[in-house]
């Protein structure tokens, strides 16, 4: 989204992708507040940044706020797409740091103060257009603290969780108004080991229960991605891994973690072999259905979810399979605005008590109560490979403040 509105002439792709998602019911976009060295950054050096990049995302959060948009921003990319985590220790090793590989990210203190320099950066920004810091704009519903995180040097997910320890105190301390969340993909470590059972075959270096048993996060992610995790598999095989990702996710927020869980990306590429629309629509039905009967079920506990990607007419150079054109996609565009009502639906239902993770309309207060969220949503955004290109997910959000 930054990337678009930087360049003027096509920030009327920002607008049709808002205006089709708000359309349709969508109501929680999640995308990018980072793009760190090389082609068209908004970091163009550790705590040098391009001012018509930032007044690309400047545009973005106020373009949300006209459409009745939230957005979840994510900080820095676990992958190099965008520069990422490796951008930051390629800084410091140039900066004459003894600095080994890319997981130093998580432990060198310079390579630290530089992300700590960047999340200051981006929380007080005063935006050009609407003249809100940030930190205080309503329009933004949660931060995030990087996209996928992951370290192969430390599978047992305790580098990480002592980053996100540090990096949530400190974003908090910044910010205490707005929601935090990780980032995770929710794969197991070692903390619950039974738990690891429910992984796809292997471990990220990640650990879901522990991290986001931290204080300052207020509310858990899950991503799927079953036709890269599980590639050798069948349509049926992946379907059923994914059910049961959302099953055990779900339980674990109900009952260890107390916190709101959104499914935060989930897709279907059209690359894949065999790939018909139909299949994806399935797919899609298959998750929606599930994130129903969750939230209904639940308390609030699975909170929603976002697909990845939702894209406007002419961003082909962002297309990395898992696109959605809603005006040319009608059959996944017609499941997604029916998810959008009957979640609303449930939402009235449901008599909306305020809890945690809810956006108060009228205030623009961030309110957190007991851990039952009332967001409940679907989002669009995704990446090439397993690396995300653009970084776009939208939703339905069940809650004050995301209808």
């Amino acid at each position: 989204m930054m990337h678009v509105a930087a360049e003027p002439d096509e920030r009327n792709k920002v607008t049709e992708v808002f205006s089709e998602a708000a359309n349709n019911g969508l109501t929680v976009c999640r995308t990018w507040a980072f793009s760190d060295g090389g082609d068209r950054a908004l970091q163009l050096k550790p705590g040098v940044y391009d001012e018509r990049v930032f007044q690309g995302l400047d545009f973005v959060i106020s373009e949300a706020q006209k459409y009745g948009i939230r957005l979840i921003l994510s900080l820095v990319n676990n992958f190099n797409d965008f520069g990422g985590k490796a951008q930051y220790v390629n800084w410091a090793r140039n900066a004459g740091a003894s600095v080994n590989g890319e997981d130093d990210f998580y432990t060198n203190s310079i390579v630290k103060q530089y992300y700590k320099n960047h999340v200051k950066s981006v929380l007080t920004r005063i935006n050009t257009i609407n003249k809100v810091a940030y930190k205080d704009d309503s329009t933004i519903m949660a931060w995030e603290l990087i996209n996928e995180p992951r370290c192969k040097s430390d599978y047992s997910g305790r580098t990480v969780n002592a980053w996100v320890e540090e990096m949530a105190g400190y974003t908090k301390s910044l910010d205490s108004n707005h929601l935090l969340e990780v980032g995770m993909e929710g794969f197991y470590g070692d903390s619950v080991p039974e738990k690891k059972q429910y992984n796809p075959g292997y471990q990220v270096g990640t650990d879901y229960i522990s991290s986001n048993l931290v204080k300052e996060i207020d509310f858990a992610t899950i991503h799927a991605y079953p036709d890269i995790w599980l590639s050798g598999q069948n349509d049926g095989s992946q379907t059923t891994f994914v059910e049961r990702w959302m099953w055990s996710h779900w339980e674990d927020a109900r009952t260890i973690l107390k916190k709101p869980l959104i499914f935060a990306e989930f897709g279907k590429s059209k690359k894949d072999p065999g790939y018909t629309e139909n299949e994806r629509d399935t797919y899609i039905n298959a998750v929606y259905t599930n994130i129903y009967s969750y939230a209904r079920t639940g308390g609030g506990s699975l909170a929603g979810g976002l697909v990845w990607q939702v894209m406007a007419e002419g961003m082909d150079s962002y297309y990395d399979g898992y696109e959605i054109v809603l005006p040319r996609d009608p059959s996944t565009t017609a499941l997604i605005s029916k998810q959008s009502h009957v979640m609303k639906l449930l939402a009235q239902t449901m008599g909306r008590p305020r809890a945690a993770g809810v956006t108060d309309a009228q205030t623009g207060r961030i309110i957190h109560d007991h851990a039952v969220s009332q967001n409940r949503g679907q989002a669009g955004s995704r990446k090439s490979g397993h690396h995300h290109q653009h970084g776009r997910r939208f939703g339905h959000g069940k809650g004050k403040g995301h209808n």
